[in-house]
């Protein structure tokens, strides 16, 4: 603790009555460049500091009314020693300040280390902002928000959890509107994936509170390091269409968004990637096409097979450069949500059950070219995955990949995988 500076027209109100009535204060230096000050006027006196910033000019704050006619509470008014005190509490935070401390002061709540966690992760440049600040938005601070880290403890946190896992899904609702909610999928697959919604929202939770004590806002992060996500949740189950299911389901979208799905199903971008692109971002000599603003952050060169080069090539033909490529029917752009009525329309029409999202069309393409041979690596790329664990992780089962192969090429014939006398019936065409 700092010693106290003593001064004797300061430290007592029969001496603090003396100084003249006026608006300039008078100062006492407690250190170099920092100093408390007493203002007298004729309604009482304040306190106030000043400190000399990095700029040349000083820098000056109230800190609380004197003692001069009430007993000082330590809060609001105060005495010698603890206005002497809370200058220097302020002193000490505005130089953390310029050497770029996190100054806060106070209660820390859930809702604040997310709050803060979400602003250093977009500006590091972090995947799936906007699908992280929703998750937190929607499950985080509702119930957690206004819980103060300190006291959060590891059975609230997995109460918590266990309560997203077992609760109905969420869908997108109207503002002002009743929330809506998906109908409960009992199965074991919907079990499965809520468990796995869980686990992501988990994830948030656990880098937000981890950022605060990285921050040091809470001493230990014992209390939800304790907690574990469910396991086996995050099998990958990937849906794609096979090459009938993709003629079937273009031809029954109306013509804008056919050519949106063309799109994808040719070249594997995903929905916002497509819709952001524009006219210059294609490259006829090259066979490529580029996203510049792409999930991970880093643009990326899509290859054009020849099929995708005259789509592109139809699509861009006398556009100015900054054109968008794909255009609503009304010629605007297609925005957030805008691709969820017409999936859905096109995939009644072209009797796919059940009904599939747009990234169905991205997986169809990464599972077509594994299913051709194409190495993880080249798959990886072309759909814009950091390494090819993600990839293997969705299309390494569908590759004719080195064990199988060899497995096959091996195992002798036992006589043992016919005997069914039951032949299949031929069908035959109708004249």
């Amino acid at each position: 603790m700092a010693r106290l500076v003593r001064d004797a027209k300061l430290e007592t109100r029969t001496a603090r009555t003396r100084l003249p009535i006026g608006p300039k204060p008078y100062f006492r230096r407690l250190e170099i460049g920092f100093h408390l000050g007493y203002r007298r006027l004729s309604t009482g006196g304040t306190w106030i500091a000043r400190r000399f910033a990095q700029d040349g000019r000083y820098r000056e704050i109230r800190l609380g009314v004197s003692d001069d006619t009430q007993d000082a509470d330590g809060v609001a008014v105060l005495d010698y020693g603890q206005a002497q005190k809370s200058a220097r509490d302020w002193w000490r935070a505005e130089l953390r300040h310029e050497e770029g401390h996190d100054t806060r002061i106070g209660p820390y709540t859930v809702s604040d280390a997310t709050k803060e966690y979400l602003k250093a992760f977009e500006r590091r440049g972090g995947k799936s902002v906007y699908a992280t600040t929703r998750a937190a938005e929607t499950h985080i601070l509702p119930p957690l928000g206004s819980t103060l880290v300190a006291k959060l403890t590891t059975k609230k946190i997995e109460n918590w959890h266990h309560n997203i896992a077992e609760s109905l899904a969420k869908v997108r609702t109207k503002p002002g509107r009743k929330q809506n909610f998906r109908k409960l999928d009992k199965s074991s697959d919907g079990v499965r994936k809520r468990r796995a919604t869980a686990n992501r929202i988990l994830t948030v939770l656990k880098a937000a509170l981890n950022y605060a004590w990285k921050q040091g806002h809470v001493d230990s992060d014992d209390a939800w390091r304790r907690v574990r996500p469910f396991r086996a949740v995050e099998t990958a189950r990937v849906r794609y269409l096979t090459k009938d299911e993709c003629v079937r389901l273009v031809n029954a979208c109306e013509p804008s968004f056919r050519n949106l799905a063309r799109g994808a199903l040719l070249t594997g971008c995903r929905y916002s990637e497509l819709a952001r692109m524009c006219t210059a971002d294609f490259n006829p000599d090259a066979d490529m096409v580029t996203v510049r603003d792409s999930k991970s952050g880093k643009p990326r060169h899509v290859v054009l097979t020849n099929e995708g080069q005259k789509l592109f090539t139809s699509l861009t033909a006398g556009k100015e450069s900054k054109s968008p490529i794909f255009t609503r029917a009304d010629g605007g752009v297609w925005r957030n949500s805008h691709q969820l009525r017409p999936i859905k329309e096109a995939c009644k029409h072209a009797k796919i059950n059940p009904i599939i999202s747009f990234n169905i069309l991205r997986h169809t393409h990464g599972s077509a070219l594994a299913m051709q041979g194409v190495p993880m690596p080249v798959i990886a790329k072309q759909l814009g995955h950091a390494d090819t664990r993600m990839t293997e992780k969705h299309y390494a089962h569908l590759s004719g990949d080195y064990v199988a192969d060899t497995i096959r090429a091996h195992f002798p014939t036992l006589g043992i995988g016919g005997g069914n006398k039951v032949a299949p019936l031929k069908h035959q065409k109708r004249s």
